[in-house]
């Protein structure tokens, strides 16, 4: 379920830029009612919108 949220054009745009409004929308929104985000957070130990190393 994770690698969804890998590939997520959403999710991938708020990881890759940090602003905007589909950042925001991850960050305050999905977060809270994504099953592939909490995945994700589970898998890498990061939130979904914070951005790769």
């Amino acid at each position: 379920m994770a690698t969804c949220c890998e590939f997520c054009p959403v999710c991938r745009h708020a990881r890759n830029h940090q602003k905007g409004v589909l950042f925001d929308f991850v960050k305050n929104v999905e977060q809270d009612i994504c099953p592939f985000c909490k995945a994700y957070e589970r898998v890498h130990g990061k939130k979904a919108h914070e951005k790769d190393a």
